[in-house]
C-alpha cells in the first residue's frame, strides 16, 4: 500500500490520468490525496472532479478545498461571476454539475493522514498562531457551515480580504473569512498572523515585514509534517516538515505526486501552454 499526495490539478485531467498511471495507482490498496484546486483555468475540470469523486467514493481518495474550488461553489450558487481565463463554465453546463459541486462543497479544509495522523494536508497554509489542534478545530468550524442547511447564506458573504489579522477572539463572519483565507489563500504573513493577499510571486518578493508562512520562526505548527499546494511560483519544495507540491502544471510546469512513506517524488510534464501568469 502506498499513500500519495498530488499537487494542484486545476482541470488538467490528462496529466492526472498520466500521473496515476505512472505510480501504478491501485484503488484497492493505495490512497491518493489532493491539496485542492482540482478545478479552473485548465481544459477539463469536470473530468477531474468525476475522477476524484469516484475514487473518494471507493474510499481511495480525498481532497481539501482550495481557492478555485471555493470559487466554483460560489459560481454555481450565483454568488460569483467568472473572470477572463476561468474555465468553470465547462463544469457549470454539465448535467451533473450540481452533484459534482455538492460533492466538492462537502470536502474538508484539512486532512490528517498516515499512521497516527502524521501528515496534515491543507491547500495554502497555516497561520503561525495556530497549533495543529487549533487548525483542525478551525477547519471543522467551516466544514460544519458548508455542509449545513444554511450554507448558502454562509457562502454569500464569505469572500473578502478582511480581517487580515487573526485573533482568537474573532467571531462570526470575520472569523470565518480569516479561517477560509488562511487555508485557501495564504502565502505571506507576519509573526502576528497578519496575512498579505496581494503578492503572488515567490518568496524573494516578500512584502516588507512579511515572510512565507512556512518559514516564520516560532510557527506553532512546526514539528509536524504539513503538505500544501497553492504557490505555483514557489514550485516544488521539500523542506523539513514542509512539502509544497504546486509545480505549476497549469502554467506549463509539471503535475507532482509525493509518496508519503518515503517522500519519493513522481512528476509528469504539463500538456498546457507555457504561461507566466500564476494564481
Amino acid at each position: 500500500m502506498s499513500t500519495y499526495v498530488v499537487g494542484d490539478v486545476q482541470g488538467c485531467a490528462a496529466e492526472l490520468n498520466e500521473l496515476l498511471a505512472l505510480v501504478r495507482f491501485d484503488s484497492s490498496k493505495d490512497q491518493v490525496y489532493f491539496v485542492g484546486d482540482l478545478v479552473n483555468r485548465g481544459p477539463d475540470s469536470a473530468s477531474v472532479l468525476r475522477r476524484v469523486k469516484a475514487l473518494q467514493e471507493q474510499g481511495a481518495a480525498d481532497s481539501v478545498l482550495g481557492n478555485h474550488d471555493f470559487f466554483l461553489i460560489m459560481a454555481l450558487e450565483g454568488f460569483s461571476k467568472l473572470h477572463p481565463g476561468d474555465t468553470l463554465d465547462q463544469v457549470l453546463k454539465m448535467p451533473d454539475a450540481a452533484a459534482l459541486v455538492t460533492w466538492l462543497r462537502h470536502r474538508p479544509l484539512l486532512l490528517e493522514v498516515g499512521p497516527a495522523s502524521a501528515h496534515t494536508i491543507v491547500h495554502a497554509g497555516l497561520l503561525p498562531a495556530w497549533t495543529l489542534a487549533d487548525a483542525r478545530a478551525a477547519a471543522r468550524e467551516i466544514e460544519a457551515e458548508l455542509r449545513g442547511p444554511g450554507y448558502r447564506a454562509f457562502l454569500q458573504q464569505l469572500f473578502g480580504n478582511e480581517p487580515r489579522i487573526w485573533h482568537d477572539s474573532l467571531t462570526g463572519l470575520g472569523r470565518a473569512r480569516a479561517i477560509v483565507n488562511a487555508f485557501a489563500r495564504l502565502r505571506f504573513c507576519t509573526p502576528f498572523s497578519e496575512a498579505d493577499f496581494h503578492e503572488k510571486r515567490d518568496a524573494s518578493f516578500a512584502p516588507e515585514g512579511f515572510t512565507p508562512w512556512f518559514a516564520l520562526p516560532g510557527r506553532r505548527s512546526a514539528g509536524g509534517s504539513i503538505v500544501s499546494g497553492h504557490w505555483s511560483s514557489e514550485g516544488l519544495r521539500l523542506l523539513p516538515g514542509i512539502s509544497l507540491l504546486d509545480s505549476g502544471c497549469l502554467w506549463g510546469g509539471a503535475l507532482t505526486a509525493l509518496r508519503l512513506e518515503d517522500r519519493a517524488v513522481f512528476q509528469v510534464a504539463s500538456q498546457q501552454p507555457l504561461s507566466l501568469a500564476q494564481d
